[in-house]
């Protein structure tokens, strides 16, 4: 099973809600946020625990700049908070932590690293891939222990991707046995949509192609690409923790499901509604939005996280 973050669908939503006043949309968004169940439903799988490697799979041409960006996120996670500037990338990743202690099952918290670096920039299977490429792709990676993350270049185009999803999450055992025993990895792709759908994959960097068209914020890491990327992965990443195979955390049908990011669309910050991403932080000098402090000085936006113990969709600010 693969879990995805639909675009075209989620923008549409955005639409049909933003043609009422402003006041009424927030106060409908609070009532749909207050009808949800008051926990994602647990369907008693494993969760992802223990030291996992978050192994990158770069498909196509990314400058270094690029790449540094995506790597730097990555290791934000479990950047120390003494290390770093609150609200951090590593607070909000701390969210997931609670799902773990309500599953009542033992296992060991998780932790996460960044991995190998795998590249691809003569696009070996060529330009247009099929889901099935990608986790053909993703297979290249460490099969035990970690998360394949596959990131494809502005120039790939993907199986569903700008029509219903901007990137997705899902398991396999492609590659059959390590040392006898068959092992279930976990995997991840997002596309760069930076020319071919930004309006859908990279909002609040972009204006919408749906609803209202408020003017786009300021991408923290100067690349609308790259930070609609770090959006879309954050996302997925707290999927795949949360219900790695399946059949951990999530609410609806298990091949559309809503997870601990998917569940609070289009909220980044405090006072969010439909073409608003919420009370942000603005860096003095470029006028950049964000909301989270990462290493070596970055600044991100992530989305917010369902969180269990309160039954509502947390922000860092």
């Amino acid at each position: 099973m693969a879990s995805f973050i639909s675009a075209q669908n989620f923008l549409k939503i955005f639409f049909v809600i933003s043609v009422f006043q402003m006041s009424l949309a927030t106060r409908r968004l609070n009532e749909l946020v207050q009808d949800q169940p008051q926990l994602l439903e647990y369907h008693h799988g494993p969760l992802l625990s223990g030291k996992i490697s978050v192994n990158l799979i770069w498909y196509g041409k990314f400058k270094p700049s690029q790449k540094a960006i995506i790597s730097d996120f990555m290791t934000s996670l479990s950047y120390s908070s003494v290390q770093s500037n609150q609200p951090s990338v590593a607070s909000w990743w701390k969210t997931t932590e609670k799902y773990y202690h309500i599953s009542q099952k033992k296992s060991s918290a998780l932790s996460l690293s960044l991995g190998k670096q795998i590249l691809d920039e003569n696009y070996s299977i060529g330009k247009s891939l099929t889901s099935k490429q990608i986790v053909d792709l993703a297979s290249k990676g460490e099969q035990k222990n970690a998360i394949n993350v596959v990131l494809t270049s502005a120039d790939v185009t993907v199986d569903r991707f700008c029509s219903s999803r901007c990137g997705t999450h899902g398991s396999s055992s492609k590659s059959g046995q390590i040392k006898g025993k068959i092992y279930k990895f976990a995997y991840i792709w997002v596309g760069n949509s930076e020319t071919q759908c930004p309006g859908q994959c990279a909002w609040p960097f972009h204006q919408p192609i749906y609803g209202p068209q408020n003017p786009p914020l300021v991408s923290p890491n100067a690349d609308v690409g790259l930070d609609g990327m770090v959006i879309n992965l954050a996302s997925l990443l707290a999927g795949t923790a949360t219900n790695p195979f399946g059949n951990g955390y999530f609410q609806g049908p298990a091949e559309a499901p809503l997870e601990a990011a998917s569940a609070c669309p289009g909220v980044y910050g405090k006072g969010a509604y439909p073409g608003y991403a919420g009370n942000l932080l603005m860096d003095g000098t470029t006028g950049a939005s964000y909301n989270a402090h990462g290493a070596n000085g970055r600044k991100y936006l992530v989305p917010a996280l369902y969180d269990p113990s309160t039954s509502s969709c947390s922000t860092l600010v």
